[in-house]
């Protein structure tokens, strides 16, 4: 479940105007959209993970975090790089 949560959180900041979204917010995202039930904590380690690979940028801002889509996760979304621990996009179309 986790490869595939980190490709729908990559999916979900590139629809975003500012390639940006908070972890509740994304917390959220991933319950009412998806029903992936996981506390903030874990949406927050995703976005750990994927900022290790180098896909995102992550800040803190008072309780939450916010991450910001980088090339690298951008590539990954078309297919240029494959991220290890991340679905491919060709494996899950909108």
């Amino acid at each position: 479940m986790e490869e595939e949560a980190r490709l729908i959180i990559l999916k979900e900041l590139f629809k975003e105007d500012n390639k940006a979204m908070s972890s509740s917010r994304m917390q959220a995202y991933l319950l009412t959209h998806f029903l992936i039930d996981k506390p903030r904590e874990w949406v927050e380690a995703q976005f750990s993970y994927l900022k290790d690979m180098g896909a995102v940028s992550v800040i803190s801002r008072d309780t939450v975090k916010i991450a910001r889509m980088d090339v690298r996760g951008e590539y990954h979304l078309s297919g240029m790089v494959l991220i290890a621990g991340v679905m491919p996009a060709s494996a899950r179309p909108e």
